[in-house]
C-alpha cells in the first residue's frame, strides 16, 4: 500500500497496482487489523477498464494507505466478509456497471427505478410507508417499515430523489463556480465540505495556507458543529415533548450561526473559505465580542442541558431507545457522533489533524451504550470543548493580517489528494486526482451519512414505530449529502 497523510498529494503511479484478489485480501486484512475504509470509488479507463481505489483509514497511526486494482465485468464483492464496503460496492456498481458477485442486496443507491422493496408476509404483518414527501421542511427520503403491530421487524431506506451531479460538476466547473458547488453538497455542513474541497485543491496545487487562515477555518467548523449540535439537542427536546429546553437550545442555535454570519456575512459559512485560505478576516473587537457571547451562551447551554438531561421523563424516553450495538457499528465503519456513542475513540480532529487542529487538541467525546441518550450526551459534551477549543482559537489567533489567502498555482498531471474533516456528523472525505493536462479526471465525495443512514435501520428493529422520530432526530443525517 502507498502511505500518505491526510491532505498531502501523491503520484497516481505510486499507488500500487494489486491483482483483484490480492486487492480484496489487502482491505480485508487492514479492517482486520482495525483500519477503516475512508472510500472505495473506481475511474473510468481505457478498454472499459474500471480502477478501483481504496483509501483505508489507520487512526491510531495518523496515516492513510491507498491501494488500487483494475476491474472489467464482476469482481468478487468485499462485503460478505466486510460490511463496510457494502454500500461503497453499490454505488460503483451503480456508476460503471460492473458486478460485485456475492454482495448480498445489489440495490441500486440513487437511481433505485422499479426495484423491489424488501418484504415480508404474514397474517401478523403489515407495511407502513413514509415519504418522500414529508409533512416537515426536509428533503426527501422514503421510509419502509414492515412491522407486527407497533413492532419494527425492519426498516428499508430509499434515498436518491435529488441529483444535483455534484462530483461531475466539481470534475468540469471553473474554480470559481466548483468552490460554490462545494460548499452546497450539504447545506448545513458549508463549512466541512468547503473546508474538505480546499484542502485537496490546496494539496494538489502546493497552495500554502498562513497560519491565521487556518485558525478562522477552525473557528468556523467548531460553530457550525455548535449550531448543529445545539439544534440537534433542541430537537429531541421537541420531540419528547420537552418544550423549556426545546427553547432554550432553539435561540442558542441562533446565536451560533449569527457569530458565522458576523464572520462571513452568511449564516452558514457561505463565501468564507476559499483556496489558499479566506475571504474574512476577525477583527480585535470582532473577537472581543465573540469571546463574550461564547462565554454567555456556555452557561446557558450549560442550564439548558442540565435541565435535559436531569429531568426523569426524558430520560425515559432517550435511554434504551435506537441503540446500535458496538460490533454493528464497527462492521459498518461508523463515522461521528454515531460512533462515538457507541464507544469507537475517531475524531478526524485528532487522528488526522489538519490545519489549526494540528497544533491544538480536542479530547474525543465517548459514551457508550449506542442509544438515543448516548448520542445526546456526545453531543453535549462535544459542544463544551468545542466552546472551550474556540475561545482558546480566538483569544490568540496567529498574527498576521495580510496574507489570508495565497494564490494556488497549476495542477500538476497524474497526481492524487485526499482530504478528511471532522464535520458535525462526522467523517468527510474528498478524492480528487488529475489527468494528463493537470485537469480534474476524477472527483469523490463521501459525506458521513453514506456510512451511517444503515445504522438507523439498524436502530429501529424491535423498536416501536412511534419512536422513529426520536430515533431518526438522534443521527440527523444528510439526503443532499447522500444523494449528491
Amino acid at each position: 500500500m502507498l502511505t500518505a497523510q491526510n491532505g498531502e498529494s501523491f503520484k497516481i503511479g505510486d499507488v500500487p497496482r494489486l491483482p483483484p484478489s490480492k486487492f480484496r485480501q489487502e482491505i480485508l486484512d487492514g479492517v482486520g487489523r482495525g483500519l477503516r475504509i475512508s472510500a472505495l470509488f473506481g475511474i473510468q479507463q481505457e478498454n472499459r477498464t474500471i480502477g478501483l481505489f481504496c483509501v483505508l483509514a489507520h487512526d491510531a497511526e495518523n496515516k492513510l494507505s491507498v491501494l488500487s486494482t483494475a476491474v472489467t465485468g464482476r469482481f468478487e464483492s468485499l462485503t460478505p466478509d466486510c460490511p463496510q464496503a457494502h454500500l461503497f460496492e453499490r454505488e460503483i456498481a451503480e456508476q460503471f456497471e460492473v458486478v460485485p458477485a456475492g454482495h448480498p442486496w445489489l440495490k441500486p443507491v440513487r437511481y433505485p427505478g422499479g426495484t423491489p422493496f424488501f418484504s415480508a408476509r404474514g397474517e401478523e404483518l403489515h407495511e407502513v410507508a413514509v415519504g418522500p414527501v414529508h409533512a416537515g421542511i426536509i428533503e426527501p427520503g422514503h421510509f419502509r417499515f414492515q412491522c407486527q403491530g407497533e413492532n419494527v421487524l425492519h426498516l428499508e431506506i430509499q434515498l436518491g430523489y435529488q441529483h444535483r451531479g455534484a462530483e461531475t460538476l466539481l470534475e468540469t466547473a471553473p474554480a470559481h463556480r466548483a468552490m460554490v458547488v462545494a460548499e452546497s453538497i450539504a447545506g448545513d455542513t458549508v463549512i466541512g465540505h468547503a473546508t474538505a474541497y480546499c484542502n485537496v485543491t490546496e494539496a494538489l496545487s502546493a497552495c500554502a495556507v498562513s497560519p491565521r487562515a487556518h485558525a478562522l477555518r477552525a473557528v468556523a467548523l467548531e460553530l457550525e458543529r455548535l449550531a448543529n449540535h445545539v439544534g440537534d439537542l433542541g430537537a429531541l427536546c421537541a420531540d419528547v415533548g420537552f418544550l423549556p429546553s426545546a427553547a432554550y437550545f432553539g435561540r442558542l442555535r441562533g446565536e451560533f450561526l449569527n457569530m458565522l454570519m458576523d464572520l462571513s456575512g452568511n449564516r452558514y459559512g457561505r463565501s468564507l473559505i476559499r483556496p489558499g485560505g479566506v475571504l474574512f478576516d476577525l477583527h480585535p473587537r470582532m473577537a472581543d465580542d465573540f469571546l463574550s457571547t461564547l462565554n454567555r451562551a456556555g452557561r446557558e447551554i450549560h442550564s439548558a442541558a442540565d435541565l435535559m438531561f436531569e429531568t426523569p421523563s426524558v430520560l425515559a424516553r432517550l435511554e434504551g431507545a435506537g441503540t446500535v450495538s458496538e460490533w454493528a457499528c464497527r462492521d459498518l465503519g461508523l463515522v461521528g457522533p454515531a460512533a462515538r456513542a457507541c464507544g469507537w475513540t475517531i475524531d478526524v480532529r485528532s487522528d488526522h489533524p489538519h490545519g489549526a487542529y494540528r497544533f491544538a487538541h480536542i479530547p474525543v467525546s465517548t459514551v457508550s451504550g449506542g442509544d438515543v441518550y448516548a448520542r445526546a450526551m456526545v453531543r453535549r459534551l462535544e459542544i463544551e470543548r468545542s466552546i472551550h477549543f474556540l475561545e482558546s482559537q480566538v483569544r490568540d489567533l496567529p498574527e498576521g493580517s495580510q496574507d489570508l489567502r495565497n494564490t494556488c498555482g497549476a495542477r500538476p498531471p497524474r497526481r492524487m489528494a485526499v482530504s478528511l474533516v471532522e464535520g458535525w456528523r462526522g467523517e468527510i472525505t474528498h478524492v480528487a486526482s488529475t489527468g494528463e493536462a493537470g485537469e480534474i479526471q476524477r472527483y469523490k465525495i463521501k459525506d458521513p451519512s453514506f456510512h451511517n443512514w444503515t445504522a438507523l435501520s439498524l436502530a429501529l428493529r424491535e423498536t416501536p414505530i412511534s419512536d422513529f422520530p426520536l430515533c431518526n432526530k438522534s443521527f440527523n443525517l444528510s439526503y443532499a449529502g447522500h444523494d449528491l
